[in-house]
């Protein structure tokens, strides 16, 4: 579905991404895992539009995408669940929901997925009155996969959604992201979270400072030592147990 291909993204004279190549099969979850600065949300606002590539190309669903305006890659069945949640805090929840379909025009079928995200998130059902801005952390984020759920996507992308987030709503998370999948949607999923992302991917791809350095299935690295090592703590708590 998604097919990058040797994608080279520079800040000024430093170079964010370094020859990226990789696939996001139709209808699997793919995940990027890696340390703060390796490029990974450089890797999805390139994708998105938001940032423009100094070469490579990526291609979705066939056609070359490299470089379109945001507008275009959105319409084209691609949405960006940003880091940091970004919903507006003065708008009510549904207000909020009805914005991520700003593209679409017929009303039934808005209606339609309106009820859908209701349906995944009970929660924002009771607060559909509320202003954003009032909602948990949690919510928040809710809210935030349901807008752009709400754009009808074919692909997915999601920035670190649990980040900053409490255990018990990391797990509901990680549970709607399976079930959005189960029910057609492709997901790009960048995630500090190593251990739930590897368990819940079928595919895994580890950045560092912009380049990929091993790739395989969720469960293949889960086991891996050195990404163990680097990624799941276990260095360290091999440090504190002696």
């Amino acid at each position: 579905m998604l097919k990058i291909d040797s994608l080279k993204v520079n800040y000024g004279g430093i170079q964010a991404l370094r020859n990226i190549s990789l696939e996001v099969p139709e209808g699997k979850i793919v995940t990027l895992i890696g340390s703060n600065g390796a490029g990974k949300s450089t890797l999805l606002r390139t994708i998105s539009g938001l940032v423009q590539p100094a070469g490579g190309e990526i291609s979705f669903r066939s056609s070359n995408i490299t470089g379109l305006p945001v507008q275009k890659i959105c319409t084209a069945g691609i949405s960006l669940v940003p880091e940091g949640r970004h919903v507006f805090t003065d708008l009510t929840v549904e207000e909020n929901l009805r914005i991520g379909a700003y593209t679409r025009r017929s009303k039934k079928e808005i209606s339609d997925d309106l009820s859908w995200v209701y349906e995944l998130f009970p929660r924002l059902k009771e607060r559909s009155w509320q202003f954003a801005g009032t909602l948990s952390g949690g919510e928040q984020q809710m809210l935030a996969v349901g807008r752009s759920l709400m754009s009808r996507p074919k692909l997915i992308m999601m920035d670190e959604p649990s980040l900053g987030l409490a255990p018990l709503v990391v797990q509901l998370i990680f549970d709607i992201i399976k079930e959005i999948n189960r029910r057609g949607v492709t997901i790009l999923l960048v995630e500090q979270n190593a251990h739930m992302a590897l368990k819940t991917a079928d595919i895994a791809y580890v950045l560092e400072t912009g380049s990929i350095v091993a790739e395989g299935s969720g469960q293949a690295l889960l086991a891996d030592e050195r990404v163990r090592a680097a990624y799941l703590g276990k260095a360290r708590q091999e440090k504190v147990c002696s």
